[in-house]
């Protein structure tokens, strides 16, 4: 059983049919915790509790819901990107997660390898999202 980091297939796809809208009052995101039995990568079509971490502190199953930071280009790419975020007085042990559209059926958007077990024990749990900029935004167009 693996996490492999990547942009969900599914999704690429879904971009064409205008299913998925990052705009200010568009689509609800959300990032759901997974631990390392989960198997999960570019053919992940949706959200699942299937090896979900547990709920504790802030943390519930299905996540929490992202803030968008708005969608923008740069020479030739298009991107969007989120804000930081983290769920507080939490234990919690994940490999990964997933971000996946809340508005539209629980549509997977894309898959986050943390590279190893990542932990927090009573306390804050953050996912620190790269620069929303072209050569760094966590969804790129090129």
């Amino acid at each position: 059983m693996a996490i492999t980091q990547a942009m969900c297939t599914s999704f690429k796809k879904e971009l064409l049919t205008a299913t998925h809208n990052f705009a200010t009052g568009g689509n609800a995101f959300k990032i759901a915790l997974y631990t390392s039995s989960a198997t999960m990568g570019a053919t992940t079509t949706a959200y699942s509790t299937s090896q979900e971490v547990a709920n504790s502190g802030s943390y519930a199953a299905g996540g929490g819901t992202l803030t968008k930071v708005a969608p923008a280009s740069s020479g030739t790419t298009g991107f969007t990107d989120f804000a930081d975020f983290s769920f507080t007085t939490a234990t919690i042990t994940a490999r990964g997660a997933l971000i996946y559209n809340d508005t539209n059926g629980d549509k997977a958007v894309c898959v986050l390898d943390f590279g190893g077990d990542k932990s927090s024990s009573s306390g804050t749990f953050t996912i620190q999202f790269p620069a929303a900029d072209a050569s760094n935004a966590i969804i790129r167009i090129a």
